[in-house]
């Protein structure tokens, strides 16, 4: 079973996965080890640590220099490409294929661009139609950002790009900031495994799994944890007080997380 395979048999409708998002060997490593099958990577977190803009198509070298850092995890690995890096599909299918090279077991695309618009559909449908030749063992979930950018009607927007999405042959459709009542239109007229994101208040995983949602992703939200629990460590330390925080991991278990055969990993 190829991983493209592997990665598609867990996404289920009504039992969805949940992708959580690693930034770095870390926090890829510390996730797989407490036992979730795949972990994806959230750009804004790749793009933080390298001291570089989040969805400005600028962080192709670390993806691929993560993406081999993380190749021997016990979990299936998704990388966030933002756009691609390029308008040019044969660059973003290079990229891809590079990605696949390493491993990698899908991707994410998206449509969104940083100065506020949608891609038009027909080029993310070059893109998603390029990437699928190139790299044919890849998962390719396809991001919508209608409703994130705030355009206008984002419910046809977004039901019509899944058609075009699904048509140049993508696996998924991930449409971030969709209202939970919308949920089930896109679940029905989308025709491919649907993913939301992960919101603290919102809909728990059963209640999205009722929905028919395929796939739950937490996004940058951990890595934004991580760093507000850092800079409420840092605060309780200069102010002289307690810090409320949850369990810590221990120095060893997180040093052994990059030791090969590791007990800290799933066999």
């Amino acid at each position: 079973m190829n991983a493209r395979v592997a990665f598609r048999d867990l996404h289920r409708p009504g039992r969805p996965l949940l992708l959580p998002n690693a930034w770095d060997h870390a926090s890829a490593a510390a996730l797989a080890a407490r036992g979730h099958p795949a972990v994806g990577t959230t750009s804004l977190g790749v793009a933080a640590a390298a001291g570089k803009p989040d969805a400005a198509g600028a962080i192709r070298a670390e993806n691929v220099a993560l993406a081999r850092r993380l190749r021997d995890l016990p979990a299936l690995l998704s990388v966030d490409i933002e756009g691609g890096g390029s308008d040019d599909p044969a660059a973003v299918a290079e990229h891809v294929a590079e990605l696949a090279a390493l491993g990698v077991a899908g991707v994410n695309l998206e449509d969104g661009r940083p100065d506020g618009t949608l891609a038009p559909p027909d080029l993310m449908a070059a893109k998603i139609a390029s990437v699928r030749a190139a790299a044919p063992e890849v998962f390719v979930n396809a991001r919508t950002d209608a409703w994130w950018l705030g355009v206008p009607e984002p419910l046809p927007e977004a039901l019509d790009r899944a058609r075009v999405y699904r048509e140049a042959g993508a696996d998924g459709f991930f449409a971030p900031a969709v209202p939970d009542d919308l949920v089930p239109r896109l679940v029905a007229h989308a025709g491919l495994p649907l993913n939301v994101l992960y919101r603290p208040g919102g809909p728990g995983m059963a209640a999205l799994g009722r929905l028919g949602v395929a796939r739950v992703s937490t996004g940058s939200l951990l890595f934004r944890a991580a760093l507000g629990a850092a800079l409420h460590l840092a605060e309780a330390a200069r102010a002289d007080r307690e810090a409320d925080l949850p369990d810590v991991p221990a120095y060893d278990w997180v040093a052994e997380l990059s030791v090969p055969n590791s007990a800290t990993r799933r066999s």
